[in-house]
């Protein structure tokens, strides 16, 4: 009776009918919930991935732990994840996702802001530390690995000491607005050669561009 009940409400249904897990990906943006984070440097991620939705023509379903949804690339399926955890406990949403559709760590690519970089620079590593990024730490944390996926898109660092909380949960200058459209085409670039090219060959295209 369970089995039917959970068939019934597709709880345990994928979104992917892909059964090859290597041609199964799961790209995750970072971000938090709700209208008075929208357009702040900290939502970098699920910004992305709105333009990339654009891009593709697909659109975000409301699911467990965050909105979500679906497209192929060159004979890849793509499941798009924006977390609703809220970003400190963005591993909760990412291991679900990851565990539900069957996607391996390899094929995993987490979209964040990073301080440590000027504004616009993107850079693309395969591994490292969390950077001191809350959302980042929680993923590794909940993965119990560092050794996975990470594109990280450069906010800057320009604020005083103490302000880097409000910097982060500000908003883009006019500067970056105006500078924002090429370079999230650049992220989205990177992210359909990420599926398709994997992740040394993206990062020898793409990092410092």
């Amino acid at each position: 009776m369970l089995n039917f009940i959970k068939q019934l409400f597709g709880a345990s249904k994928q979104l992917l009918e892909e059964t090859d897990p290597m041609k199964k990906f799961l790209i995750v943006g970072l971000g938090n919930i709700g209208t008075e984070y929208m357009e702040t440097r900290h939502n970098i991620g699920f910004k992305i991935l709105d333009f990339l939705a654009e891009q593709e023509d697909f659109t975000f379903e409301s699911a467990k732990l965050g909105a979500v949804a679906t497209f192929k690339h060159k004979g890849k399926s793509v499941v798009c994840l924006k977390p609703s955890t809220y970003m400190n406990l963005s591993g909760k949403s990412v291991k679900y996702w990851m565990d539900k559709e069957n996607i391996s760590l390899e094929n995993i690519l987490i979209i964040t802001d990073d301080l440590n970089l000027p504004f616009g620079s993107i850079r693309l590593k395969s591994k490292g530390s969390d950077g001191g990024h809350n959302g980042l730490k929680d993923i590794q944390n909940v993965l119990q690995t560092t050794k996975y996926n990470r594109f990280r898109f450069g906010v800057g660092s320009d604020f005083s000491k103490g302000n880097q909380v409000d910097y982060v949960l500000g908003k883009w200058d006019d500067d970056q607005q105006k500078a924002m459209p090429e370079r999230l085409k650049k992220s989205t670039d990177l992210i359909r050669s990420f599926v398709f090219a994997g992740v040394k060959n993206t990062m020898n295209q793409f990092n410092g561009k």
